[in-house]
C-alpha cells in the first residue's frame, strides 16, 4: 500500500463529501459527523471480489464494535475492484448477505456510491445519477440507529431524494463541473 496514493484517494473523497454531499446538502446528516470527525475513511487495495468482501466484513466488525461517538459511519473506498457499475451493483447483494451472515442486519446497513452510478430508468449522463456519484467506488457503512435518529430529527426526510434531484437539475452538468471535484477515469496507480 502506498501512503501517497492512499492520501490522494481519501483527499478526493473528502473534497467530494465537502463540496457535493455537504455543499449541495445532498445528505443533511453528513455535516454533523464530518465536523465531529466521526467518519472513518478506509481505502481497500482489494483487486478481487473476495478480497473486498473480506475488507468489508472487517470494517463492518470495526464499526459494530466501536462507539458511535468515535466512528459513526465508514466510507470503504475500493478503487481497484468493481470499477464497472453493473458488477458493483451486483456486489451489493453480497454486501447485504454479509450483514445477514454476521448478524448485523438491523444494526448496520450499506449504502452505495460509484463514479458511474445509474438509477434504473435513467440514461448514463442524466444529472440525477450524480446524487450517488463519487470519485471512486465505495461502500458507505451506516449505523441503523444513527439513520433512524437523523431521519426522525429532520423534517420531511422522505423528500430528500426528490429535493436532491431538483437541486442537481438546477445545477446541471456545468454546475457540477464547477464544483472542482477530482475526476477519476481509471483506478489510481497502485505504486
Amino acid at each position: 500500500m502506498n501512503i501517497t496514493t492512499n492520501e490522494k484517494i481519501i483527499a478526493a473523497t473528502k473534497l467530494w463529501l465537502e463540496r457535493a454531499v455537504i455543499g449541495l446538502n445532498l445528505c443533511p446528516f453528513a455535516k454533523a459527523v464530518h465536523v465531529k470527525n466521526q467518519i472513518r475513511y478506509v481505502v481497500s487495495f482489494a483487486a478481487t471480489h473476495e478480497d473486498l468482501l473480506r475488507d468489508l466484513m472487517q470494517e463492518l466488525e470495526v464499526l459494530a464494535e466501536t462507539p458511535a461517538t468515535h466512528i459513526d459511519t465508514t466510507l470503504l473506498i475500493h478503487p481497484y475492484v468493481l470499477t464497472d457499475f453493473i458488477e458493483y451493483n451486483d456486489f451489493l447483494d453480497v454486501a447485504d448477505a454479509a450483514l445477514e451472515d454476521m448478524d448485523l442486519e438491523g444494526l448496520l446497513q450499506v449504502a452505495s456510491f460509484h463514479p458511474q452510478y445509474q438509477f434504473a430508468g435513467t440514461q448514463p449522463d442524466d444529472i440525477e445519477n450524480y446524487t450517488n456519484r463519487s470519485p471512486y467506488p465505495m461502500l458507505h457503512l451506516l449505523r441503523e440507529a444513527s439513520v433512524v435518529q437523523a431521519v426522525s430529527a429532520f423534517p420531511e426526510s422522505e423528500k430528500i431524494f426528490d429535493k436532491n434531484i431538483e437541486t442537481l437539475r438546477r445545477l446541471g452538468h456545468a454546475g457540477w463541473d464547477d464544483l472542482g471535484l477530482i475526476k477519476v477515469s481509471s483506478p489510481p496507480e497502485n505504486e
